[in-house]
């Protein structure tokens, strides 16, 4: 699943790293060569 909405969290569970989406483009985030779990939808 990809991103798909403004604000939601995402992070990393190897290294920490948490992404808030700023902006929509579509696309997987990647971290540490693995996906990025979703968080928190706002």
């Amino acid at each position: 699943m990809g991103v798909s909405a403004k604000g939601e969290r995402y992070l990393c569970e190897i290294c920490g790293n948490e992404v808030i989406v700023e902006e929509v483009g579509g696309g997987i985030l990647v971290c540490c060569g693995q996906e990025m779990t979703l968080i928190s939808e706002e």
